[in-house]
């Protein structure tokens, strides 16, 4: 059995272990299912390289639809990277999304959706990066587990120190505006690993599409914990 396979059997046997990412009322909220791929021909690049407008669009995908948040992205192969020379390497580009994001505003309550320890933190101040992030790490019998949460109000990094205990449910910070978290709309970013190597505050949220089959072996699908899918708009 893999790591990810024991995870996902870990969750399965133990769903009370597992809390919450941010707050969803199971009764009135709806997720927009956010597509950032080449084949939405709404994200132009003059869309993508105005902040602001980019922020009003996703905005605009909310009201329209009446959802709480908009979500997506995991092993997502994106356009909107072009938006930022971080991810336009020599060689392949990187466009391929690695987590998974949940899109609202900001301010929203980041929780702890499983007990940890902060295992690192960082302001990644640059244009298109995360901005302030947290890694929390995740101990259980067979397995080490990481979670990142990246795109956060700096606020969020205020009084943490690595080894803090966190427990589940725990607010560990709220999303950053675009003028802290790394000039994105506001939203979290939130990834999951089973190896992070000697990676501080900062771990990959964006690879390379040729390096996929690695990627699935090491970054679990968020989905394991967050159990979106019932909340997820369908149309007929």
């Amino acid at each position: 059995m893999t790591a990810i396979e024991k995870l996902a059997a870990y969750v399965k046997e133990n769903p009370a272990t597992f809390g919450k990412v941010v707050d969803l009322d199971p009764v009135y909220d709806k997720l927009y299912p956010l597509d950032l791929t080449l084949s939405n021909t709404e994200l132009t690049p003059e869309l993508l390289a105005d902040t602001a407008a980019f922020s009003e669009w996703v905005n605009q995908c909310l009201a329209v639809n009446k959802c709480r948040y908009a979500i997506g992205g995991y092993m997502e192969h994106r356009a909107v990277y072009t938006r930022s020379q971080l991810f336009n390497a020599e060689g392949e580009p990187r466009r391929l999304h690695l987590g998974v994001d949940i899109w609202g505003p900001a301010g929203t309550i980041v929780y702890a959706p499983v007990a940890g320890t902060i295992h690192s933190f960082a302001d990644n101040n640059h244009f298109g990066d995360y901005g302030p992030t947290i890694i929390l790490q995740h101990q259980f019998t067979e397995f080490t587990l990481y979670s990142l949460y990246g795109h956060l109000s700096r606020k969020s990094l205020e009084g943490l120190h690595n080894g803090m205990v966190i427990q589940k449910n725990q607010p560990i910070g709220t999303f950053g505006d675009a003028g802290e978290n790394g000039s994105w709309p506001p939203h979290l970013h939130f990834q999951l690993m089973l190896n992070i190597g000697d990676a501080r505050g900062d771990y990959p949220g964006v690879g390379y599409y040729s390096r996929l089959s690695e990627y699935e072996q090491n970054i679990p699908d968020p989905e394991v914990i967050l159990n979106f899918a019932p909340y997820v708009q369908t149309w007929a």
